[in-house]
């Protein structure tokens, strides 16, 4: 059997686990440079199934693509670190102020320049939208099936995939045809670490804008080894209308933001005792906090 040509998209985010009081602008917006950027979580339990399935089918070809400034390279690194192939950067001042709508077309449009695509994958959603929207709005845009909410890529062969979906009230099984797009929960395993070799191997790969202050000498590195070389693509080197592309071709406006602390106003002191746990659970439902 041939190996599969995946592709995962992934994102960089500001780490919005970890807000503080800066966090946010007088304006509303986010104060991306008080919060440190990562490879988005639920992106990387996406990279883990692709890499499972690499080391299940031999000649697997795992590609990053993600969108944004060129910093965003290094998510592409971090791919390759843990065993990614290759990657893209999609990134042009044309793409700022996207939505949902306005990113799933930039990358559908760019996906189609990956031929023989047979899966993409991605997380569920984003840790600075939590929209859970663009997966989706890719799959429809290049028409292809879908299956969301995956917590294992069981087998992807014979043109056919099997996945587990991890929902609120069980666990299903399903099985679609190739070429599809799977969104990743949360709950599917940990992406693997960085692989110390990859580490050594990759450490200097950087995307087109990142090498425009580079001296001659790492120049030289890149053009002796292709490999270190991290595509990117601007909205010339992608088919699309200029009107569907960041703020113009994003519909979605923010009216308000507002920043919530929760804070506790009192506390109860329990004993470990079935009557204590009894007299809780009693209260609880009568107030509708649970039940």
């Amino acid at each position: 059997m041939k190996g599969l040509k995946i592709v995962v998209l992934a994102k960089q985010v500001p780490d919005t686990r970890n807000v503080g009081k800066d966090a946010m602008k007088a304006d509303g917006t986010v104060n991306r440079a008080v919060l440190p950027a990562i490879f988005n979580p639920e992106d990387l339990n996406a990279l883990e199934q692709a890499l499972r399935l690499k080391d299940k089918y031999p000649g697997t070809e795992i590609t990053l693509l993600t969108m944004g400034p060129g910093r965003a390279a290094e998510i592409i690194r971090e791919g390759l670190y843990r065993g990614a192939d290759n990657g893209f950067l999609l990134s042009d001042r044309a793409f700022a102020g996207s939505d949902t709508l306005a990113t799933s077309y930039a990358i559908s449009q760019a996906l189609k320049k990956i031929e023989n695509i047979d899966i993409i994958i991605a997380g569920r959603q984003a840790i600075d939208g939590d929209t859970a929207q663009v997966g989706p709005q890719v799959a429809e845009k290049l028409a292809f099936p879908q299956i969301t909410y995956a917590e294992d890529i069981i087998s992807a062969e014979k043109g056919k995939i099997v996945v587990k979906r991890r929902l609120e009230r069980g666990v299903e099984t399903v099985e679609g045809a190739m070429p599809m797009v799977v969104t990743v929960n949360a709950s599917a395993p940990d992406c693997r670490p960085r692989n110390a070799k990859f580490v050594m191997k990759y450490k200097h790969a950087r995307a087109v804008s990142e090498m425009q202050n580079a001296d001659e000498d790492y120049i030289a590195l890149h053009n002796n080894r292709p490999y270190l070389n991290i595509g990117e693509w601007s909205v010339n080197d992608i088919e699309t209308k200029a009107e569907e592309l960041g703020l113009t071709g994003s519909p979605t406006k923010v009216k308000a933001i507002e920043n919530v602390v929760f804070q506790a106003k009192e506390a109860k002191v329990l004993e470990p005792t079935d009557a204590d746990m009894d007299e809780l659970m009693k209260e609880l439902i009568a107030n509708h906090t649970i039940g």
